[in-house]
Order: C-alpha cells, then structure tokens, then sequence
C-alpha cells in the first residue's frame, strides 16, 4: 500500500511529466493512478531502470505503469525506447494515442 504521507503519487501530476502529457492524460480521464500502479513506480530503482515484474488482470491498468516508465526515462535520459505489445489492435491504438 502506498503509505498516506506519499498519497499524492498517485496522482499523475506528481511524477514530474510535462504538461503537455497531463493534459492528454487528463482529456482521457486518467487523472491519478491506482494504489498498486503507483507502488509498482516507487519499488527499488525502477525509475533509475531497473527491472520491474509485475502482474495484473486484463484492463487492470497495467500499461500505464509501462507508459509513465517509458516517459520519465526517455524525457530524462533523452534516449528512445522500445515497447512491444501483444495484439496489432492495441498496438495501433497505442500508437496514435502516444503521437
């Protein structure tokens, strides 16, 4: 659980993303994160880019953990990254939605 002095992680405003990205979020009505998806951002050094397993039910949110990390690291590191994913579908909306 995300203890109650660091609530507001899960807030989407919180992890340092560009406006631009926020406003995008927010249009979609992601505004803050579940407890797990934010917990899963704060384990180790994750966000330094290390590894991280996690599992969940389908439409659980799961992507979004994978977004945040994708961002922070190539908005910080200034480097591309590379994310695969499991269905042509999901990939086109992807696709479209991170342009």
């Amino acid at each position: 659980n995300v203890p109650n002095d660091q609530a507001d992680k899960l807030l989407l405003a919180s992890w340092g993303l560009p406006k631009a990205i926020l406003e995008k979020y927010h249009s979609l009505g992601v505004v803050q994160m579940f407890e797990w998806q934010a917990e899963c951002l704060m384990l180790g050094q994750v966000l330094e880019g290390k590894n991280l397993v996690y599992s969940a039910p389908t439409s659980a949110g799961k992507t979004l953990v994978a977004e945040l990390l994708i961002l922070k690291q190539v908005l910080e590191t200034r480097k591309k990254a590379l994310l695969i994913l499991p269905f042509v579908s999901v990939a086109k909306e992807k696709k479209s939605y991170l342009q």
